[in-house]
């Protein structure tokens, strides 16, 4: 087995808000993927205390835990328990019904000697790759459906479709949002890698169109991780008109893991 990661802020004098983590073996077997992607908040007050590195560090780290050494618990229960773990550890001093209370991306992959679970909730991805190199990305695309004009602000993005029925959920402090994930399993035989990534660095493909998402873990297995971020932030620096950076951060936390089971 082998395990590479790279993360890296969008700009160096902002905290890294992704988060990420593996753990080998996990229940004296397999091992587990944890990946997750902050979510920045407003300028203005957001009812918590704390950062949102605070909160992905908590929710990853429980994450971890769950997953690797609650085999009895399915993903979709490991992720519920880290939620209301997390909100529990500021509840009595924040505002966690503050629809911009720290949250979260999540992406949480798990396999032991004969299968790959996966979890995926908002805009990471993970990419499953095949012996024969076939790739099947898991996403989950519920950004990629709102009707026009949903995100055209913060605000507006907030009051018709943040954690709401009908538009996006992520793991913020409602642990009901984990059965909203994409999940499912995978025989172990069916595949030969795992990546993660944030999309900080899935730019590659959703933003610039370098490659699509067959192309991915070959890139990252020969270049590495960071190779795959250095990549971005190059096409980031060339897109000087924001011909496809239209809205959104110039440069952003981007993160990549690789597992080649």
């Amino acid at each position: 087995m082998r395990i590479a990661l790279a993360t890296e802020p969008g700009r160096p004098e902002r905290p890294n808000e992704d988060w990420a983590s593996t753990a080998v073996p996990a229940s004296g077997l397999g091992g587990v993927l944890v990946v997750l992607d902050g979510v920045t908040p407003p300028r203005d007050d957001d009812g918590c205390v704390h950062s949102v590195p605070w909160f992905t560090a908590r929710l990853g780290g429980s994450l971890v835990e769950l997953s690797a050494s609650r085999r009895e618990l399915t993903l979709t229960e490991v992720l519920a328990a880290s939620i209301r773990r997390t909100a529990d550890a500021h509840r009595s001093s924040c505002d966690l019904s503050h629809v911009r209370t720290p949250q979260a991306t999540v992406v949480l992959a798990r396999w032991d000697a004969r299968r790959v679970e996966h979890l995926v909730l908002s805009d990471s991805a993970l990419l499953l790759e095949a012996p024969d190199g076939t790739v099947r990305p898991v996403l989950d695309d519920r950004l990629d459906r709102l009707p026009p004009g949903t995100l055209a602000s913060e605000a507006v993005t907030d009051a018709r479709a943040r954690n709401k029925e009908g538009g996006f959920f992520t793991a913020a402090a409602d642990p009901g949002v984990a059965s909203r994930a994409v999940t499912g399993e995978t025989p172990l035989a069916e595949v030969r890698s795992l990546t993660a990534l944030t999309d900080g660095a899935s730019r590659w493909t959703e933003t610039f169109g370098a490659g699509d998402w067959a192309d991915l873990p070959g890139l990252v297995r020969e270049e590495g991780p960071q190779g795959l971020i250095d990549r971005v932030r190059e096409l980031e620096r060339a897109d000087t008109d924001r011909v496809f950076l239209r809205r959104g951060k110039r440069h952003d936390d981007a993160t990549a893991v690789l597992v080649e089971l």
